[in-house]
């Protein structure tokens, strides 16, 4: 029951909302700062002392803009529960809930979303959103005549201008040389941040005018090389999440994370860049005819990409899904998405494993005579639940970190429960190989692998994935690329695998070259191929 003498006016409200935010929400920004300033040779005392003045003005202006009465209650209280989530994220993480990350929580299934919940996110956001939410619902806010609450409103807009002027004018070399020299901070800021990236979000997703759908490679065709082959080309597509490089055997990695496709001696490329840092921007991104500086998602998905002109050349084409959705990629093509059920060994009602997906490959290779691909989009190292992506007989790499709240997780486990997880990917690799070996005599078979995006494992306090591409540690942006292609598939497009070998070791590529080498290993004629972005053009004569 709420105390029977707690009563606020509402024209207080906002200030006491500004020192909580100040004081509690926004400690990720605060442990920031400290770390920045305490990073210089010399700081003035009284810059110091003036931010959390700053922010208090600051937030004390902004809440009164949003001080309404019958508005006030509902308003705030959604403010302080999504602010103490945002809070944790950043804090536990050391993630930024910018727009990308806003689009990414937008396009998250509630599977994954549901991955992030442990004991320790449900006492932060008990604690610091919960509590003073009730707090405030139960707290009456009586309200003088509406002359003088808007002539206190109006007092405590102007009184807050005035401070952050002063500071200004005190302290402004200072602040402008922090923030030109740690832009990463106006990231931090809660609510501001967060609020701000979800209307443009809101906005851009179901309020903007649509975009004119364009189809591209309306020209698109076989090779006559490719339509007189003895054989159909059969390449499986293999989407990769959350690997990062830097944890692969063949990359150097003391581990031998590779252990299961090392006797089919794929090909590995080292040095590719990845679109973005979460998967609603590099997947549609990287199956797109736009670069990533170019990259715009609104066109991306008002256009055909490189999965719509393959089968407009005839390629057939099946997208089979285990990561909460193709980002639009495969809305053209024939789409079967994994349900988990108790019925198959390698599924319960809540997760499957990524080698369920390959039980199907018979029925999807059966009686196959045209030039094909199969595209399976696996989990592979979706986090923070790494253990969850592969079966207890998997876990090499001992002890490893079940549960959600990897931050409590020692380092030594969280490496071995996320090498557990490439590891296994490993697995769904070969396992996926020697299905296509089966094949090698009515088909020439391939297979090409590449993650959306890498992963930080605590390295500098900063965890998953998600940060602004800018900011983003090397870790989340240089991904692992595979290929493995039968004999015969490399004699019939007149790949040098030798040279591909050395291309991998020595060569620097992006998912900007993901379009244009599909459509050059499928042997597709168009207007949009462009050679020199086709990283198996370089080995052919």
């Amino acid at each position: 029951m709420p105390p029977s003498n707690l009563a606020l006016s509402i024209n207080k409200l906002p200030i006491a909302l500004a020192i909580y935010y100040v004081l509690v929400i926004n400690i990720p920004i605060a442990r920031e700062l400290y770390h920045i300033l305490s990073s210089l040779d010399a700081v003035k005392i009284g810059f110091a002392i003036s931010i959390p003045i700053f922010f208090l003005a600051a937030f004390h202006f902004i809440f009164q803009l949003l001080n309404w009465p019958g508005l006030a209650k509902p308003l705030f209280v959604f403010m302080l529960l999504s602010s103490s989530l945002v809070s944790y994220a950043m804090f536990s993480y050391g993630v930024f809930v910018d727009y990308g990350m806003i689009e990414n929580l937008f396009e998250t299934n509630s599977a994954e979303a549901t991955s992030y919940i442990s004991p320790h996110s449900v006492a932060w956001f008990a604690v610091m959103g919960v509590l003073p939410s009730l707090l405030l619902i139960w707290t009456p806010l009586p309200r003088p005549h509406w002359k003088r609450f808007l002539l206190l409103k109006l007092s405590g807009l102007l009184g807050s201008l005035l401070v952050v002027a002063a500071i200004a004018a005190l302290y402004y070399k200072d602040y402008a040389s922090v923030g030109r020299n740690s832009s990463h901070l106006k990231k931090m800021i809660i609510p501001t941040e967060y609020l701000i990236s979800t209307g443009k979000y809101l906005n851009n997703t179901y309020l903007k005018t649509p975009v004119v759908y364009r189809e591209l490679g309306l020209d698109a065709k076989l090779k006559p090389e490719a339509e007189s082959a003895a054989r159909p080309t059969l390449l499986v597509f293999v989407l990769g999440e959350t690997a990062r490089v830097f944890n692969y055997a063949y990359y150097g990695y003391e581990r031998d994370t590779n252990a299961h496709t090392r006797p089919y001696n794929p090909i590995f490329f080292a040095n590719v860049q990845s679109c973005g840092t979460a998967t609603a921007v590099s997947v549609p991104c990287m199956f797109s005819n736009m670069d990533r500086n170019d990259y715009d998602k609104a066109q991306a998905y008002n256009q055909d990409n490189v999965v719509d002109i393959l089968a407009r050349a005839g390629i057939h084409s099946v997208w089979r899904e285990h990561d909460g959705g193709d980002k639009g990629v495969a809305h053209k093509i024939r789409e079967m998405t994994l349900v988990p059920t108790d019925e198959d060994h390698l599924c319960n009602q809540q997760e499957c494993y990524d080698t369920a997906m390959l039980e199907d490959f018979a029925s999807d290779t059966q009686n196959l005579t045209q030039h094909s691909i199969l595209f399976y989009h696996i989990s592979g190292s979706h986090g923070p639940t790494y253990y969850k992506r592969y079966p207890k007989r998997h876990r090499a790499f001992a002890p490893d970190c079940p549960r959600a709240d990897i931050e409590n997780c020692t380092t030594e486990e969280l490496v071995n429960s996320y090498d557990n997880s490439i590891l296994f990917t490993d697995f769904f690799i070969a396992e996926a190989i020697q299905l296509l070996e089966g094949l090698r005599d009515s088909h020439d078979v391939a297979l090409l692998y590449l993650s959306d995006h890498g992963e930080s494992l605590g390295e500098n306090g900063v965890y998953l994935h998600g940060m602004p591409f800018a900011l983003a540690p090397v870790e989340q942006t240089q991904v692992p690329m595979l290929f493995w292609a039968s004999t015969s598939f490399a004699q019939q497009k007149q790949l040098d695998l030798d040279c591909l070998r050395q291309l991998g070791r020595e060569g620097a590529f992006s998912h900007d070259n993901l379009f244009d080498s599909l459509l050059g290993l499928m042997d597709v004629e168009t207007t949009e191929y462009t050679p020199e972005k086709d990283i198996f053009s370089l080995c052919r004569p």
